[in-house]
């Protein structure tokens, strides 16, 4: 059974600014992550602008003395990421350095954690505010000619920082990544026509259903519901793929978590 009425990346373009949770005017209509039901994927240009784009791109290569190296090199990180901590026995490490985690991805990139959760509240017109605990949006270093270049990523659900409960109800979990340095070619993210239904494993039926690759814009962000299946593709060329990400899940009506 298909899960979307669309296999298409719907652009927003600009994205609607709900108003804010606080407010006592009435919304302009539905917050922009509900067309997730409808669509593979949200489009959101110019997130950040040119300027701020080749900012944050300098100063991430100026931190590389800060970034953590994850699977042996593979791919590196400006700030901890939950799932390659997870998927290698280093989830203390993750939770104890959360607090330095944040301080260094704010003394290298200023601002990014909080324009990754102010976009988190456009899109979704509700609170959104760091998860206790966990590591604050940060950046994904994956190298030329490394093995996510040569192969693509792994097929998988961003389901692994939300809790059981979150997972026996289906309540909403979004993924946005802000694409800050585009490889030479290709690189974009494959989206199946698929959702988490309780198996990490991707099944080969699951990997024949309907497909498209999602393209990202310097600067721009692609959205996707949290329990949808992707993977990044591969790149050639000696220009690494730098992206911003924040994973964010609603804990009550309006009010999200994010984290990296």
């Amino acid at each position: 059974m298909p899960t979307a009425r669309r296999a298409s990346v719907l652009r927003l373009d600009p994205l609607p600014l709900s108003s804010p949770p606080a407010s006592t005017a009435p919304r302009a209509g539905p917050p922009p992550v509900d067309a997730l039901d409808r669509h593979f994927a949200l489009e959101v240009p110019r997130v950040f602008s040119e300027a701020e784009r080749a900012a944050l791109v300098a100063g991430v290569r100026a931190a590389r003395a800060e970034w953590t190296a994850d699977f042996g090199g593979e791919q590196f990180s400006l700030g901890r990421a939950f799932y390659t901590h997870l998927e290698t026995g280093r989830s203390r490490l993750y939770f104890s350095d959360a607090a330095a985690s944040d301080a260094r991805v704010e003394r290298h990139l200023p601002g990014l954690q909080r324009r990754m959760r102010e976009l988190v509240a456009a899109l979704t017109g509700g609170l959104a505010q760091p998860r206790r605990g966990f590591c604050g949006p940060g950046v994904h270093i994956f190298p030329a000619g490394e093995k996510v270049a040569r192969e693509g990523g792994v097929v998988h659900f961003d389901t692994e920082g939300l809790s059981d409960y979150h997972l026996a109800r289906r309540l909403r979990a979004i993924t946005a990544v802000v694409m800050l340095e585009l490889p030479e070619a290709d690189g974009g993210l494959k989206l199946w026509d698929v959702l988490y239904d309780g198996r990490d494993d991707a099944s080969d039926e699951a990997r024949a259903s309907r497909s498209l690759v999602a393209r990202y814009s310097p600067g721009g962000a692609l959205v996707i519901d949290s329990y949808r299946l992707h993977q990044i593709q591969p790149f050639p060329g000696d220009r690494d793929r730098i992206s911003a990400t924040v994973h964010a899940a609603e804990i009550d009506r309006g009010r999200w978590e994010t984290w990296f």
